[in-house]
């Protein structure tokens, strides 16, 4: 996939260096991936989301959501916002 957005990832472990490494586990494997539906990302991130039109990833064992739109036919995977799940659940996110 080709991702777009890596400064969000930059930029959120700017704020938590402690998710540097689970964002940079994340970053690595959805680089190789070659999903083509969501069936396939399951397949990988077993703990991943669909609330449409988004792909949420939960990061850190919980700690961390990674929101994404992805474009399986173009294998293209746009980062939304990253945020604690604290954050997540207020749901600022989805407006």
């Amino acid at each position: 996939m080709n991702i777009v957005s890596h400064k969000a990832i930059r930029t959120f472990c700017e704020k938590r260096p402690d998710a540097s490494s689970p964002l940079d586990h994340w970053y690595r494997v959805a680089k190789r991936a070659t999903w083509v539906n969501f069936a396939e990302v399951r397949q990988t991130f077993n703990t991943a989301d669909f609330v449409a039109p988004y792909v949420v990833f939960d990061i850190g064992g919980n700690k961390y959501r990674l929101v994404a739109e992805i474009g399986f036919g173009r294998r293209v995977l746009f980062i939304r916002g990253i945020m604690t799940h604290k954050e997540y659940e207020k749901g600022a996110w989805k407006v």
